[in-house]
């Protein structure tokens, strides 16, 4: 299904959409061929259950290492607790971004979808939106529990959720780009940190404000709505660089 961005690996077809015609695929809105690219995506990754598994451990390990490094004492953890699980869920995100581009440029499916006439925008933001709901919303259902283990009260739980749901959409969208810059690169994991890092502190900043006062039991809105601000930001401009940078990769 070549307009759809799909044909890499015959199975790969297969298990996105199942046998469609290329005269539908072609006929395809944007929107339908991104659906179809996170499906395959989807599909794909729970191929791979390791790579699904490992970020979220990571995270899980240093949240609940942090007690036994630093002090058990439930009102020093609980100080820390929001830099620890931002800090955490950034790291554990770019565990699995190497990943992002990586198989389908070798497998010949990023071509595809440059070539497909299909929006190039629509597939990068429909492979980010993969990327989160395997890296970042695992990471976001987890991370309240995590704040239990270092003395977090229950009421703060849905502020932590909030902003851990709204944080790594955009910690995602980041993470694209800088995939996208390093496609051509064999070794690409320490530039990759390197580019995603800086970029990052804004939503780590906000985040862990947002956290913190829902930990203390303030209200946490305005942190949270600057969150969500850089969310959109990243939403409108993040897809259209990561196609630039495929582009040029693909040259």
């Amino acid at each position: 299904m070549r307009s759809a961005g799909l044909s890499a690996p015959a199975s790969s077809v297969a298990v996105a959409a199942g046998p469609v015609s290329r005269d539908a695929a072609a006929s395809a809105p944007a929107l339908t061929a991104a659906c179809l690219a996170v499906s395959r995506d989807l599909a794909l990754a729970f191929r791979r259950r390791g790579q699904l598994v490992q970020p979220l451990a990571f995270f899980v390990l240093v949240t609940l290492l942090f007690p036994l490094a630093v002090s058990p004492e439930l009102a020093r953890l609980r100080s820390i607790a929001p830099g620890v699980l931002w800090v955490a869920a950034l790291l554990a995100s770019l565990l699995a971004l190497e990943f992002l581009f990586r198989d389908d440029a070798q497998d010949g499916t990023l071509e595809q979808y440059a070539l497909s006439g299909q929006s190039l925008t629509w597939l990068m933001f429909a492979k980010t939106l993969a990327h989160w709901l395997l890296t970042g919303l695992p990471l976001s259902i987890v991370a309240p529990f995590a704040a239990l283990s270092l003395g977090v009260g229950p009421a703060a739980l849905p502020g932590i959720l909030a902003a851990m749901v709204v944080g790594t959409v955009t910690l995602s969208l980041i993470g694209a780009i800088a995939a996208a810059l390093t496609l051509g690169m064999k070794r690409s994991g320490v530039l990759l940190a390197l580019l995603t890092l800086p970029l990052s502190l804004p939503v780590l900043i906000c985040g862990a404000r947002a956290t913190e006062l829902a930990v203390s039991g303030n209200a946490y809105l305005a942190p949270l709505e600057l969150l969500a601000a850089l969310a959109v930001l990243a939403v409108t401009l993040a897809p259209l660089a990561a196609a630039a940078a495929v582009r040029i990769s693909l040259e």
